[in-house]
C-alpha cells in the first residue's frame, strides 16, 4: 500500500517539480533527453537550454541542486497527506479530526526543517541545497491533495464494504 500506491503519488510530486523547475531555466522536459553527457561535462561551458541560452557548467550544477532541493521539499509536503492519512485505517480523518497536539508539531517541525535545509546561509556548499521560489513549494499540493481524497475514498468504500476486494488489496 505505502509504496505501490501512495509512494508513486509521492514520487510523481518530487518529478514534477524537478521538471517545473527545469523548464522554469530552460531545460523542457523534451529536450532533457540524452542531455546528460552534455550535462555532467564540467569542461562543456556552453550547453544551449531548450531557448538557445548558454549555460556554464557550474551554472547547470546549481540548477541541478535546486532541482534536488525541491524534490526533497514536495516529498515532506507529500508526507504532510501521508501523515494524516496513516491517523486511522477505517474512519474518516474528518470524523477524527485533528486534535494529536504532537502530530501537528511533527508538521510543523518537518516543514521547518525542510525550510532550514533550503534557506540557511552555507547549505548550498555543506548539502548542495538551493533556496526555492515560494511557488516551487506549491507544485506539491495538489499531489498532497490527491493523496488525502484518495485514502479518504478508500476508507469510505472499506466502511460501506467490509471483507471486499479494496480491503484485501489497500488494506495496511
Amino acid at each position: 500500500m505505502a509504496y505501490g500506491q501512495i509512494g508513486m503519488m509521492q514520487a510523481a510530486a518530487g518529478f514534477f517539480t524537478y521538471f517545473v523547475i527545469l523548464a522554469e531555466n530552460g531545460f523542457l522536459p523534451s529536450y532533457l533527453i540524452g542531455l546528460r553527457i552534455g550535462w555532467d561535462d564540467k569542461y562543456f561551458n556552453d550547453l544551449e537550454d531548450s531557448y538557445g541560452q548558454q549555460w556554464t557548467f557550474e551554472s547547470r550544477k546549481i540548477v541541478e541542486y535546486t532541482c534536488q532541493t525541491a524534490f526533497f521539499v514536495s516529498i515532506v509536503i507529500v508526507q504532510w497527506a501521508d501523515l494524516i492519512i496513516c491517523k486511522t485505517r477505517m474512519n474518516s480523518i474528518v470524523q477524527q479530526k485533528m486534535k494529536n497536539k504532537i502530530l501537528i508539531f511533527g508538521l510543523l517541525e518537518e516543514t521547518a526543517l525542510a525550510s532550514f535545509l533550503s534557506y540557511c546561509p552555507g547549505m548550498d556548499i555543506a548539502l548542495r541545497m538551493y533556496p526555492l521560489k515560494p511557488s516551487w513549494w506549491l507544485c506539491a499540493l495538489p499531489y498532497a491533495l490527491l493523496i488525502f481524497v484518495y485514502d479518504e475514498t478508500r476508507r469510505y468504500i472499506l466502511r460501506r464494504n467490509p471483507g471486499g476486494w479494496v480491503e484485501k488489496e489497500t488494506y495496511y
